[in-house]
């Protein structure tokens, strides 16, 4: 709202553009003004902006919807101030380092381990994804697949893109509990890749469970940040900026794996807004490493499995 008039008290310089249209907000700030037309749009009135005198932004709506977006932005006004006093940062658990760290030891060991001879081309072509084989049981494809790559430039591409996702992971949700729900995710993500592919449908590649972490720190921050109560822009932008990286980053190359990156992406999504629900900071630095051990536990699992299928 204005200070010096009423939005439903029409002044002489408040004729719209157009007959029919009224001025029901000024402000001097280009992006105050298109957040609350952001919000008139969200809730089904018509409106646009332009700029009036004194480069003033001006909000117009029509007459018959007049006192219904001014009672809207009474209401968002209220909101907005309340939750100003109450935002508080989101708490930084740890710099995630170690995270990252066990990330590229994970992605890493396997190319060293195949390397000596201790991991055969049988062995390897077992832990691929193969949705016809995780159809039948072989459940622990949807994670050894996370962990084996095609080349080097497949493992360093998903190495860089890897640490620095994990680092916001670790930062948000903890080293140890972070990377569990990241693997959480690219299993899941690689599971409803392979009901949505087909049985033929083949890959290899950490990205699922990267675009994973993606989705989930951008839904975790929109439930969490403090800056949810400013506009309803900025309470998405999380969700927007994790979004325009996967659309950046996600479908381009001649052999990239678009639907499992956007599996990953939706699985992520889902895993970070569940996690939104209790605090990670209260675990303690003690049962975020056992969420840690418990990762490795479950990659190291699903190649026993493997191994085992093998007889």
């Amino acid at each position: 709202m204005t200070d010096d008039s009423h939005p439903l008290r029409r002044r002489p310089d408040d004729a719209g553009p157009t007959a029919g249209w009224f001025c029901v907000y000024r402000s001097a700030r280009r992006n105050q003004a298109a957040d609350a037309a952001f919000m008139l749009t969200a809730v089904g009135i018509d409106n646009f902006m332009d700029q009036g005198e004194g480069f003033q932004w001006q909000l117009w709506v029509p007459v018959e919807q007049a006192r219904a977006a001014s009672h809207e932005l009474e209401l968002y006004a209220r909101d907005h101030a309340r939750a100003a006093d109450t935002e508080a940062p989101l708490p930084e658990i740890d710099n995630g380092i170690r995270g990252v760290f066990g990330y590229l030891a994970v992605i890493w060991m396997i190319p060293v381990l195949e390397g000596y001879g201790l991991l055969g081309p049988e062995t390897l072509t077992a832990g691929r994804m193969n949705a016809g084989a995780v159809a039948d049981g072989e459940w622990w494809r949807t994670v050894t697949a996370l962990t084996l790559h095609g080349d080097f430039g497949h493992i360093l591409g998903n190495s860089v893109f890897g640490v620095v996702i994990g680092l916001m992971v670790g930062r948000n949700l903890g080293s140890g509990l972070g990377w569990l729900l990241v693997l959480a995710s690219g299993a899941l993500g690689n599971a409803c890749n392979a009901w949505i592919q087909g049985a033929a449908f083949t890959s290899v590649g950490a990205s699922t469970a990267t675009f994973g972490a993606l989705g989930m720190v951008g839904a975790f921050m929109w439930q969490r940040a403090g800056h949810r109560a400013f506009g309803l822009r900025r309470s998405l932008a999380p969700l927007f900026a994790a979004f325009a990286l996967l659309a950046f980053t996600g479908v381009g190359g001649e052999n990239t794996d678009v639907v499992g990156h956007f599996t990953g992406f939706g699985a992520g999504v889902l895993i970070g807004l569940a996690a939104a629900a209790f605090a990670p900071d209260a675990l303690g630095p003690r049962r975020q490493l056992w969420c840690g051990l418990a990762a490795i536990a479950c990659v190291a699992g699903a190649w026993g499995a493997v191994i085992l299928s093998l007889g």
